[in-house]
């Protein structure tokens, strides 16, 4: 399935090839998506960004869609990652690039801007804040965290178990999670898991979707798994450690123009609280810092006029 006004290829870096959805001519604007998506969760802002006059560049991530999926475990830190997305920009054609993330990509997204700012020079955030590197290890934290409880982030940690349960029946698996974590859902009256439950068994089963996701949608995101698995995106999941490891000494800052974006409704954002609201202490030029009303974590798709518009003044801003 295409977008109108979209092409893709595939594109050599770091090593491997990622597929890419563009549109547009002008300066690059890189835009990266999270779990479990793909290019296509931007099919929204392709136009009014190429209209303003940028090149558009989504990529599939590394380990989805048509992009290249790295065997082992370890390919999947947030390093390597990183490297894919600076090695888009010369491969493209340019010097620099404006990195804007959603959900997985926004950490990408910001780590982009801390570690080569010579490369971005701006930056933007949907749902995920930026947040320094942890003083302390990430998965003993988690674990010490929800002890007793589940937690989606821990149940991913064993290879083969998560996977096994979304490909089970693509199509439903990724009904009920993007359905689950959308604005709609009052995630208070979710059933109560135990520590040792599944993801999805006891998720509702929407029998009408939402106004922002079609049957059609649905289709492409169940298209793109079936011909890629789910692996590769549930190992970004199992390389906490390792990116912690990998990242000592990080700087804390971010200097470039940013940019954050969210939904009130957004679980993501109510467990992320403490972090957004120290984010102007480490992001020193953060112009853009809007909350959307009633929304929940696929920001992009579910107020796509809204994000749009809000994009789009930031690269008028940082333009001009």
């Amino acid at each position: 399935m295409s977008w109108p006004g979209v092409t893709q290829r595939r594109v050599g870096t770091n090593g491997i090839h990622l597929n890419i959805a563009e549109a547009g001519e002008g300066p690059l604007v890189l835009l990266l998506h999270g779990f479990p998506e793909s290019w296509y969760s931007w099919r929204h802002q392709f136009a009014p960004l190429a209209e303003a006059g940028y090149h558009v560049v989504a990529p599939a991530m590394r380990g989805y869609g048509k992009s290249d999926k790295p065997e082992e475990i370890t390919d999947y830190n947030q390093v390597e990652v990183v490297n894919d997305i600076i090695g888009l920009i010369p491969a493209l054609g340019y010097d620099e690039a404006i990195v804007i993330g959603h959900d997985w990509g926004a950490p990408t997204a910001w780590a982009c801007a801390l570690f080569h700012p010579n490369k971005v020079r701006a930056v933007g955030g949907l749902s995920v804040p930026f947040m320094p590197r942890s003083p302390v290890q990430p998965m003993p934290l988690m674990r010490e965290m929800f002890k007793g409880q589940f937690f989606y982030q821990l149940y991913f940690q064993e290879p083969g178990v998560a996977e096994a349960e979304f490909e089970a029946d693509l199509k439903t698996s990724l009904r009920k999670f993007l359905c689950m974590a959308g604005g709609e859902t009052d995630l208070s009256a979710l059933p109560e898991k135990a520590e040792d439950d599944d993801l999805l068994s006891s998720l509702p089963y929407p029998e009408q979707l939402p106004p922002w996701l079609s049957e059609a949608d649905l289709k492409f995101y169940a298209n793109e798994f079936s011909n890629s698995t789910m692996r590769g995106p549930i190992n970004y999941y199992r390389n906490h450690d390792l990116t912690w490891e990998m990242t000592e000494g990080a700087p804390t800052e971010i200097l470039q123009p940013a940019m954050f974006l969210a939904g009130t409704n957004d679980g993501v954002v109510m467990m992320a609280a403490e972090e957004i609201k120290a984010m102007p202490h480490f992001v020193k030029d953060l112009r853009i810092n809007h909350m959307i009303e009633g929304i929940g974590h696929w920001t992009q798709q579910e107020a796509p006029n809204e994000v749009n518009n809000q994009i789009l003044a930031f690269l008028k801003d940082v333009d001009s």
